[in-house]
Order: structure tokens, then C-alpha cells, then sequence
């Protein structure tokens, strides 16, 4: 299987976001604007699945590597959901539309 970019051509934005627009299961889920907690349940088992299959074939090294790289990607991914939302609270604040 082709190895997929983790970036764009230039290395200064994450493409992970594209794969995530891919997901059918991702997709489904926003389709109506609202994750139920079902969906949600859904996802974390997938996560849980896709976690399990990987852990027990990294080694020490990369583990703790890859350990660094999901915190910081669930980091991003709080931060980043929380400034859209300011972002539109505000821009509705103002009635910018």
C-alpha cells in the first residue's frame, strides 16, 4: 500500500484532515450537523481498534514517539475546535454574517 503524506507538498500544514473528510463513518456523522452519542461511542471504539492494532507492533522508541504525536493531535484537535467556536460565537455576537 502507497504511503500517504502526513503534509502538504510544503510540510507546513497537516493533511490529516483530508483523510478525515474520507472517512464514510465521519461523514455519516455530520451529516445531519449533530454527533449523538452513539456516533461518538461508535468512534471511540474504532480509535480504540486502530489503537490496539498498531501498540503492540511499535517498538519502546517509537511508542513513546507516536504516544507524543496523538497527545499533541488531540490537543490540537480541543484547541482547535473550541477557537471555531469562539470564533463563531463572536462573529454571531456581532451579526456578521
Amino acid at each position: 500500500m502507497a504511503r500517504t503524506s502526513w503534509f502538504d507538498d510544503k510540510a507546513k500544514q497537516p493533511l490529516i484532515d483530508v483523510q478525515v473528510q474520507k472517512l464514510e463513518s465521519f461523514t455519516n456523522a455530520l451529516a445531519d450537523g449533530m454527533v449523538s452519542k452513539q456516533e461518538l461511542a461508535g468512534q471511540e471504539q474504532r480509535l480504540m481498534e486502530a489503537m490496539k492494532k498498531v501498540e503492540g507492533e511499535l517498538s519502546d522508541d517509537l511508542h513513546s514517539k507516536v504516544t507524543a504525536l496523538l497527545v499533541e493531535m488531540s490537543a490540537y484537535n480541543v484547541m482547535r475546535l473550541l477557537h471555531e467556536l469562539q470564533t463563531e460565537r463572536a462573529r454571531m455576537a456581532f451579526g456578521k454574517a
